[in-house]
């Protein structure tokens, strides 16, 4: 065991990659929070305690969770830096792709129907994830087909045509595919 050299060795601390990014994010939420507190809660009359009153406690939470993050943030800008902060950060974005393909998704989905949207979002995916071969894309489209099945046929989902569908010759294959594609 080694024994501490100086008062100030037992409170040493060194940034870790990605700790700078985390406490600028979580500095930031926890003053957002506390700046909307007067809009989400209220102070009543004053024949009420003070800890029975509808703001206290999240005042006081909020303002806990607003200090210890400056703390946190101020620690971090005085501490040692470990390098690797940039590629931690640059880790944790990548997860942000698939929430813009999610997000196409969504997008394309009142344009070319749930059917056409969900066969293109699971082939891309699949493209993406690296499934580059005519078998892994028949195997996403055919998830795709099973997933709009289950989803509009068996759990009866409501999800609004596509404009594309708006194209077709009017009768009961449009009708069908409008209802049920």
């Amino acid at each position: 065991m080694r024994r501490l050299q100086t008062f100030q060795d037992l409170f040493k601390r060194y940034r870790r990659p990605g700790d700078m990014v985390f406490a600028l994010a979580f500095f930031a939420f926890a003053l957002f929070l506390l700046l909307n507190l007067p809009f989400q809660t209220t102070w009543v009359e004053k024949r009420t305690a003070l800890f029975a009153q509808p703001a206290f406690w999240p005042a006081i939470s909020l303002g806990l969770m607003t200090l210890f993050a400056a703390l946190h943030l101020a620690g971090a800008v005085v501490s040692q830096r470990i390098p690797g902060r940039l590629a931690e950060a640059l880790y944790w974005a990548r997860s942000l792709e698939y929430a813009g393909w999610f997000m196409a998704y969504v997008l394309l989905v009142p344009w070319i129907g749930y059917l056409l949207a969900t066969i293109a979002f699971c082939c891309v995916l699949a493209f993406r994830l690296g499934y580059r071969s005519a078998r892994w894309m028949g195997v996403a489209a055919v998830f795709a087909i099973a997933t709009v099945v289950v989803f509009k046929g068996l759990l009866q989902v409501k999800i609004p045509a596509g404009e594309i569908y708006g194209l077709l010759p009017p009768g009961a294959f449009r009708s069908f595919m409008m209802t049920y594609l």
